[in-house]
């Protein structure tokens, strides 16, 4: 991913402008860090199978984090979580202040497709990628997600609902990475099997941040811990034992699925996943 971060870093987001802080805002939580995980999906995919497109899919790989980031901003805000930690910084929202934190989400998620516009691909190869964003981190994704979370907040939903919630919160973004590397070479097939795939990893994702957050200080987690106390979390619905055994369910479905994927995307993918699929236990 060290390429990935020069990339980020020469093609940081900037502003000709009379604010004294928009352009800071702006960059700062990008280069807070990050596990960078969603990028990393999609060129692992690519890597897999035409590394000589690595280079173009950059710029697909930034529109993710791009989008992904501007969710952390806003999911941090006091209408939201109301959280003062992301990626072991304080929130933009405590740096600066609401306005700005809200505008610059706004700014990072258009600026998500602005990025992924000037990916040098066919026109319909863009056209695909932008689509898979759009509809995987919009209405009908991360945005639903996030609204169905905030609605329910002390009203406890069943455990098929709370899945409702997080695959359209967490794991669609994730699989939308996935499919996008294949979109990127030309697989459709390929996409619609790692779309699948990353539904469930996402899930296990979400069940293990739930894990986590009881069971991590902030410090250890980067972000504000035990503050899902009135969320539909999996730990609040299920308790933590039987989150606990539905993580280890999933995540050995996941290895299992993940062994039968061709030899170059194991290679590629493999030892992200499996630090990822682990990392409850």
């Amino acid at each position: 991913m060290q390429n990935f971060e020069i990339f980020l870093l020469e093609n940081l987001p900037r502003s000709v402008s009379i604010h004294p802080d928009y352009e800071k805002a702006l960059q700062a939580m990008l280069i807070a860090g990050g596990k960078r995980f969603r990028p990393a999906l999609l060129l692992g995919v690519v890597a897999a199978n035409n590394p000589l497109l690595l280079e173009s899919a950059r710029y697909a790989a930034y529109a993710i984090e791009l989008l992904h980031t501007y969710s952390l901003i806003h999911d941090d805000l006091p209408a939201m979580d109301n959280s003062p930690l992301r990626r072991g910084k304080p929130t933009l929202h405590v740096i600066y202040d609401e306005v700005t934190a809200i505008l610059v989400g706004d700014a990072l998620n258009t600026y998500a497709f602005e990025v992924l516009s000037k990916a040098p691909f066919s026109d319909a190869t863009r056209v695909d990628l932008i689509r898979e964003l759009a509809s995987n981190g919009g209405l009908n994704g991360m945005v639903l997600g996030q609204a169905i979370d905030c609605y329910f907040e002390n009203k406890p939903l069943s455990i098929d609902e709370i899945k409702i919630l997080h695959t359209n919160k967490t794991a669609k973004l994730i699989a939308a990475s996935l499919k996008m590397g294949a979109l990127i070479i030309g697989d459709e097939s390929l996409g619609e099997k790692l779309y699948d795939f990353g539904i469930k990893l996402g899930l296990l994702f979400q069940i293990q941040d739930d894990i986590l957050d009881v069971t991590q200080t902030s410090s250890e987690a980067g972000k504000l811990t035990n503050n899902d106390e009135t969320k539909n979390s999996f730990v609040t619905i299920l308790g933590l034992d039987e989150a606990m055994q539905e993580a280890n369910l999933l995540a050995d479905t996941l290895l299992h699925e993940l062994h039968s994927l061709d030899e170059n995307l194991q290679s590629e993918l493999s030892p992200l996943l499996t630090q990822y699929i682990n990392r409850h236990k």
